[in-house]
């Protein structure tokens, strides 16, 4: 098996990066992304341009990385584009937990994570993130593998719009083997699923971890792939929906359903969970999070309300393309 080549790695990401931002900039037509560059190393303070962290312990991961935020923009209420590149002497719980024997191993996590907060209600939110991770120790073969996917939550679902997504996502797998779009979008429906709410998150899309088949070049094939697919994916979709006239009771919708996003991402998302864990840098890592939200007890929408049907028809998992063809 060939050996994981780290800086391609990092190069193809930091690339990545660039181009979502650029894409992202050019369709907002108003905002640009402001960039923090920060670093930390390892037990120290978090060196970033405008604020630093709290300080560590020695057992904390040491790193870097560029977080760029797009906040207040014409169709883009805020959007959060990271890059980071951390390494440590021990790995954090959440990594570990399911990985025993991976305790006392150094390591090292690069990924871009991102999450785009849409003004109108009508252009669902979206998440992508792609990763890499090693596990290395003297005298033993590193242990690595790849993670990742992107998914979509509709507020006000549109099925055109669904098959879309799902079928970009298909596009993305279908060079790498014929199970890979169907293995993994139900991972991403299994994963992206509010267990207290006992209900989806959105209409899912793909999610892959502990992804290691083949031998490096196929895996890595396979994670620039689901990058690479992420603004075809999405941006037509902001294009068709983002001039949609709503109002205040899609306004309030819109701001109700980003608390279950809220509740998802710091109760289950194990991206989040790393980087708390491992003394990341929390404003880096909490980008993801929405602008404003709302909650309220017991809500129910009207029945056969535009409401409803997001919950009866689309918060549901399905087999899109089927449903399409």
């Amino acid at each position: 098996m060939a050996k994981p080549d780290i800086q391609a790695v990092k190069d193809y990401l930091l690339n990545l990066q660039d181009r979502i931002c650029t894409a992202l900039e050019a369709e907002d037509g108003k905002e640009k992304f402001r960039e923090d560059k920060w670093n930390r190393p390892e037990g120290g303070d978090v060196q970033g341009s405008t604020s630093p962290g709290a300080r560590g312990t020695s057992d904390r991961a040491a790193g870097g990385g560029r977080t760029r935020v797009l906040a207040d923009g014409k169709v883009f209420e805020q959007a959060g584009v990271n890059f980071s590149h951390v390494f440590g002497e021990n790995l954090p719980p959440s990594a570990s937990a399911h990985r025993p024997e991976l305790a006392g191993r150094a390591f090292q996590a690069l990924g871009v994570s991102l999450v785009i907060h849409p003004r109108n209600p009508y252009v669902p939110t979206s998440h992508c993130n792609v990763r890499f991770f090693i596990a290395e120790k003297q005298n033993a073969a590193p242990v690595w593998w790849f993670g990742g996917g992107f998914d979509l939550t509709p507020y006000y679902g549109f099925e055109e719009d669904a098959v879309h997504w799902h079928r970009t996502a298909k596009a993305a797998c279908n060079p790498f083997g014929a199970d890979y779009y169907p293995r993994f979008k139900k991972w991403c429906d299994d994963y992206f699923f509010i267990k207290h709410r006992r209900e989806p998150r959105g209409i899912g899309g793909l999610f892959f971890d502990d992804f290691n088949e083949k031998d490096f070049e196929h895996s890595f094939g396979f994670m620039k792939s689901v990058g690479d697919h992420y603004i075809p994916a999405y941006l037509p979709i902001v294009q068709k929906r983002k001039d949609t006239a709503y109002g205040e009771r899609e306004r309030d919708f819109q701001l109700y359903r980003r608390g279950r996003y809220v509740e998802f991402n710091l109760v289950y998302d194990r991206g989040t969970l790393f980087g708390l864990q491992s003394g990341g840098r929390s404003e880096s890592i909490l980008m993801s999070l929405p602008p404003q939200v709302k909650w309220r007890y017991n809500w129910r929408p009207q029945p056969g309300s535009p409401e409803a049907e997001l919950y009866e028809d689309f918060l549901k998992p399905k087999d899109w393309l089927g449903e399409a063809s």
